[in-house]
């Protein structure tokens, strides 16, 4: 409950539980075994934020949280607990809600482009090795500097292909691109889509700064994200809170200390987020969680146990709420002690065996003071939700979605021409170009081959000439031959022969007298 400019998260016989607005940036924790009460203490801060004026995002991961948008009812359980903590004022009554879903079935759509969520968080998304993180690395390094969107998975898909089938050329510059790794990514970019990736990657791409926004009475819109199906890929979904709160971070301006949250930020299983995380990563979300609150933005991790968040964060985490956890190993009895330690020790009773002991809805709680100090950690029981508890149904979940002021804004997808788009022309361009060379080549070729028959042809002509002019002298001679063999040839050359006998005899004078009246 928002009472008196604080917000009030549980009471006890003694006191009354704030957290101070101008604290709440500090970050929390809310911790604690399975059915100890988080996700009550979830709504009662969630609710408390926005009467406060502070926009909120959670995700909802069992569907249990979308009844926030109605009036709660009250119980048994729920009188029963008001009266033991002496809450007299308290009203029922549902709080502005707008719905989100990365697969547009129970929200608005949540979309980003590829080269938004950048190398590094892909590549934890697809689950990519270190040599395969470094291609991918360059993937997007030869994309942006050749001009070539990447929005969705289509079109990393298609800058993919264009890079393996040049790797040559780019491994020049870049070092070795391997094939392998290439196809690696190709291998993971269809498990993401049978993840639902091709409903996250797209435009319209969601504007972080929706989730600022506040009613016409000046309550905090509470953004939930539906996540009973996004929570199927633990990967995805951590990768996708990391995302957005590497945004956050990259979008939002210094402010500077502000008497109270532009927006409160609550990542529930945070577990998931730390899985498994790189070096490097964590060290980059350590930087965030220090530098993010001077942006106004307060954020809340909600997990069983601290021991699932790293050291170096959880210094950084100023009000802490503790649920009952169980301790049946020595592990589990270190790891109570050692949350125990880290509250400021209450003198009225053990530590420990208060963590142990806790009933569902009790808590230890320690809030910063007014120096931004730790107070000593109190005993208490939590608030009851205003809000109704457990699912609303679809109809209304319905009506709640076309009444917000971003229906309309994501719903249509918009696919606008990027990296496929480009590629594909020009690869079509290319083969065009291609396929023109290799025609001017097949009409040179027979060009080519038509001038060689026409010499062939040439050749032939003139062969076909010289022996027909053989043939004529051949012919000629022949005739001659012919000619020398006739009858008047053999008469003449008779006549010759007795023409040179007459000569002999009768003497050439006589003879040719002779011949001449022989041919008259």
């Amino acid at each position: 409950m928002y009472i008196d400019g604080k917000v009030l998260i549980g009471k006890n016989s003694n006191k009354e539980l704030f957290i101070l607005p101008n604290m709440a940036n500090r970050h929390g924790l809310i911790t604690g075994a399975s059915g100890s009460g988080k996700t009550i203490t979830l709504k009662v801060m969630a609710e408390s934020f926005s009467s406060m004026g502070v926009p909120v995002f959670l995700s909802d991961i069992k569907g249990d949280l979308s009844g926030t948008c109605m009036p709660g009812e009250s119980n048994e359980k729920i009188e029963e607990r008001l009266n033991s903590i002496g809450i007299d004022n308290f009203d029922f009554k549902g709080f502005p809600v707008i719905f989100w879903d990365v697969f547009k079935r129970s929200g608005h759509p949540i979309r980003t482009s590829i080269q938004s969520v950048g190398a590094t968080i892909l590549s934890r998304m697809l689950g990519l090795n270190e040599t395969q993180e470094a291609v991918l690395a360059v993937i997007f390094r030869i994309a942006k500097e050749e001009g070539y969107e990447i929005i969705d998975i289509k079109d990393l898909r298609t800058v993919l292909q264009y890079v393996s089938e040049n790797s040559k050329e780019y491994s020049t510059k870049y070092g070795n691109v391997a094939s392998q790794s290439i196809g690696s990514i190709q291998r993971s970019l269809i498990a993401l889509e049978e993840q639902g990736g091709n409903d996250f990657f797209g435009e319209p791409a969601i504007d972080v700064k929706d989730f600022f926004n506040v009613n016409d009475k000046g309550l905090g819109n509470i953004n939930i994200l539906h996540c009973v199906e996004l929570y199927k890929n633990p990967n995805l979904y951590a990768c996708f809170l990391l995302w957005i709160l590497t945004t956050l971070n990259n979008t939002l301006p210094e402010v500077g200390d502000m008497d109270k949250p532009k927006m409160v930020f609550f990542f529930d299983e945070a577990h998931l987020l730390f899985d498994d995380l790189p070096g490097y990563i964590l060290t980059s979300v350590i930087q965030i969680v220090k530098l993010i609150r001077s942006k106004g933005v307060g954020l809340y991790f909600i997990s069983q146990s601290p021991n699932d968040i790293p050291e170096q964060i959880l210094a950084q985490l100023g009000n802490k709420i503790q649920h009952n956890l169980r301790a049946y190993t020595p592990a589990e009895q270190r790891a109570i002690n050692a949350i125990s330690d880290s509250f400021r020790a209450n003198p009225e009773f053990d530590t420990k065996q208060a963590i142990l002991s806790l009933g569902t809805g009790e808590a230890l709680i320690s809030f910063l003071n007014e120096k931004g100090e730790p107070n000593i950690v109190e005993k208490a029981t939590i608030l009851p939700p205003q809000s109704m508890m457990g699912e609303i149904d679809e109809p209304l979940r319905l009506m709640v979605i076309s009444r917000s002021i971003f229906h309309g804004k994501y719903d249509s997808e918009i696919d606008r021409e990027s990296a496929y788009e480009i590629l594909t022309e020009e690869i079509e361009a290319k083969k065009a170009e291609e396929e023109a060379i290799k025609r001017e080549k097949e009409e040179q070729k027979l060009l080519a081959q038509k001038q060689k028959e026409e010499d062939r042809a040439r050749r032939e002509e003139i062969r076909e000439q010289r022996e027909a002019e053989r043939i004529r002298k051949q012919e000629e001679r022949e005739a001659e031959k012919a000619r020398k063999n006739s009858l008047q040839y053999k008469m003449g050359k008779a006549a010759g022969k007795v023409g040179n006998a007459a000569l002999s005899t009768i003497g050439r004078k006589a003879a040719t007298e002779l011949l001449k009246s022989l041919f008259k």
